[in-house]
Parts: C-alpha cells; structure tokens; sequence
C-alpha cells in the first residue's frame, strides 16, 4: 500500500433512530434553501411517508412538491423526466424518500442539474465537476445504503445495461434512517434489501481496496444482519430488529462506498439492466457463488466471515474449512428467509450469460473484486447461479 492514497466517503450529517426524519425542517433550514422537490415511487406513495416528509418540511416554514414518477431500477428516460419536472417547479434542493430506487433517481437527477448534459455522460468514476444542490436521503429500506453512498445506479435503456456511477458529489449532505418508516417494508423486500446489505458488507471485507476503517465497519455490518435480518423479516413491527438492520446496512453502507465492491454487484447490475429483475434478489442469489470463486485469494477473510456470521471455528478446523462454512451460512441465510434458489426462477436465459458478463467485466465494481477473472470464468459462475449447483 506504499504511496497509496484511501479516501473515506459519507454524508455530512446521518440522523439514525426513532423520530429522527422529523427533524428534516432543521436540517432544511441550515441549508438556505426554501423549496424541496421530494423525488419517491407510488408504491411508497400509497403509505403516506412522503406525505409526512412534506408535512414535516411545511410546519419548519418551508415548502415542497412531490414527484412520485420513480420506477424500480431507474432508467437514463426516468432521471431526465425528474430533471424537467424539478426545473419546472422551480425548486432550490432536492429530497430522496424510499429505498435504493428513489435515492440513485435524485442523484441522478442533482448531477445533471448541476453539470448539465445527459445522465449516461457520469457513467464511472468522478466525470461531475460540481455539486451547489443540497441532497437529503430519507431511508426506508435497510439494505441498499444509497441514502448514504457515492453510488448511482441508473440503467441505460439503449444499452439494457446498469450504469456505474460513482461520483462523490452525488453523496447525501444529510441522512435519515428513522426505523419507525421502514416498518411497513413488505416480507419479501425485508429479506432482499437485507441480503443486499449483506452482500455490501462482504464484498467490502474482501475487496482489493479495504482498509481497517472499511473492516471494521463490515465486520460489524456482518454480525447484525447474522443476528438480525431472520427476525425482521418474521416480524416488520419488531422495532428491535428493524433499528439494528439500520444501522447494520448504514455500517455496510459505510464499508462498501470506500472499500467499493466486487463481481457479484457486477454480474447483478447486468441482471437488472437485462431483465429489470430486483438488485437485492440478484446479489443474494450470486453471493455464495462469487464468494467460492473468490475463497482461494481471501482464505483467511472469508474465515473472518463465518466468525461473524456466527459459525463456530477453532483449532480443530482449517482456514479453508473455516472460509467454507461461510458460504454454507450465506446460503442457510437466504434459505432460511425464502430468497429464490436460482436465477432460472427468476426467468433468466442461458442465452444471455455471454452478453451479460461481457458486460459485467467492464463494470466498475468489477475492478475491486480480489480475484481476477476470465469472461469464461464469468459466464460459469452466472451458469452455476442459473441452475442453482453447490
């Protein structure tokens, strides 16, 4: 690491537990700024939390609109219509409510109305040279940290390809992650956007760019999630369990926007771009098969892993066999919280695999992952998931 120089990303402020989303007027009026353009979905729409975002923002004295066009896996088309839609209503800062979907919108939607151009010119690494509009991320999943990243994914739809965009500018200035709104997450999103947080924090831990300050974070993320995400998913209204996959998909979060990830958020984004298919799913269903591929250059890490996880290693047993009970929790988890066994399930092509890690080896979370790989190499870890084989 000689003359290597680490960055460390997140917003300015991060407002976490009970109640903490009702002091967005606060935060509004530290800004100077006086119209929100609150950029959500109408599924988020049909639970009232947007309106109680904006009923928060009016009684601080301020105003804001309300713009529900979002759609899952948010496209180049999609952004460019929020862009005119904020322009119109003349505001001044812009307010993301949801999960992962809302929040890469609004980021979307800041980079081209402070730099001009087209969404797909910040496809990759830091292409934005400004950054005057105030962002605030309202979370409501616990999984996907984009409330809190530098990450943006918005999908081409030319190419049918998730762009990579990340860009330090599209980071929150502030977060909240208020557990009281995220009760009302469906079963079915509990356990995704929990395996992806998962799959944040291990990606992180074994990336080529990890530091102690990204360790520390995912290990942590890792041990949470192993105590917490069962209980989530069995009960939303468990208060306990819904405050700790907070903070154990912000801690994730934390770890993967400076560590940045691997092939398995790679190989998913091409899953989305191609079939719109849900992130969370994606990566829960790649984890256990990119982890086995990256066992034989992160032997000791993937050991770490089962420790957090909470599978007991000693003496009696190998590194290796350690790193390997890893992979089996990995798997037992998302078993265990009815994540699908297989991308057949989820209707994906054999036909596709080629196309789809050809793409994947260009993406930009591919340049991080600890193990290089071949497009062959690629293709056979896709065909693995594909069939489900252990």
């Amino acid at each position: 690491m000689k003359d290597q120089v680490f960055g460390y990303f997140m917003p300015m402020v991060n407002l976490m537990g009970s109640g903490s989303a009702k002091k967005i007027g606060e935060q509004m009026a530290i800004t100077g700024k006086k119209k929100a353009f609150i950029v959500t979905d109408k599924g988020l729409m049909q639970s009232g939390i947007p309106d109680t975002i904006k009923k928060y923002i009016e009684e601080a004295g301020f105003h804001a609109v309300i713009w529900d066009k979002v759609c899952p896996n948010p496209t180049d088309k999609i952004v460019h219509l929020g862009l005119e839609a904020y322009r119109d209503n003349r505001c001044d800062m812009i307010i993301s409510v949801g999960g992962g979907s809302p929040h890469d919108c609004a980021k979307g939607i800041k980079l081209v109305a402070d730099n001009g151009g087209k969404i797909n010119d910040y496809e990759g690494v830091d292409k934005s040279t400004n950054s005057p509009t105030p962002l605030f991320a309202v979370n409501t999943t616990a999984g996907t940290a984009s409330e809190m990243t530098r990450f943006c994914i918005i999908t081409d739809t030319k190419r049918k390809v998730k762009m990579a965009i990340v860009d330090w500018r599209t980071t929150p200035t502030v977060s909240f992650n208020d557990p009281e709104l995220m009760v009302a997450m469906p079963k079915g999103l509990t356990a995704a956007t929990g395996m992806d947080a998962l799959t944040h924090a291990v990606e992180a831990y074994v990336s080529t760019i990890a530091t102690p300050l990204t360790d520390s974070a995912a290990l942590k993320a890792i041990e949470l999630i192993s105590v917490w995400l069962r209980p989530a998913v069995a009960n939303g209204s468990d208060m306990e369990a819904r405050d700790q996959m907070a903070y154990a998909e912000f801690l994730a979060g934390m770890a993967f926007n400076n560590a940045s990830l691997g092939y398995v958020h790679a190989m998913a984004h091409q899953l989305g771009g191609m079939y719109d298919l849900p992130h969370g799913v994606c990566n829960a269903i790649l984890l256990p098969y990119v982890s086995k591929f990256n066992i034989l250059s992160k032997t000791e890490r993937f050991a770490d892993i089962a420790v957090a996880l909470g599978e007991a290693t000693d003496d009696c047993i190998s590194v290796h066999e350690a790193a390997d009970r890893a992979i089996e929790a990995i798997r037992k988890l998302s078993a265990d919280i009815d994540i699908p066994a297989n991308l057949k399930l989820l209707g994906v092509k054999e036909k596709d695999l080629k196309t789809m890690a050809t793409n994947a080896m260009k993406d930009a979370c591919s340049f991080t992952n600890p193990r290089s790989a071949t497009l062959e190499d690629i293709i056979e870890i896709y065909r693995q998931a594909l069939m489900g084989e252990e």
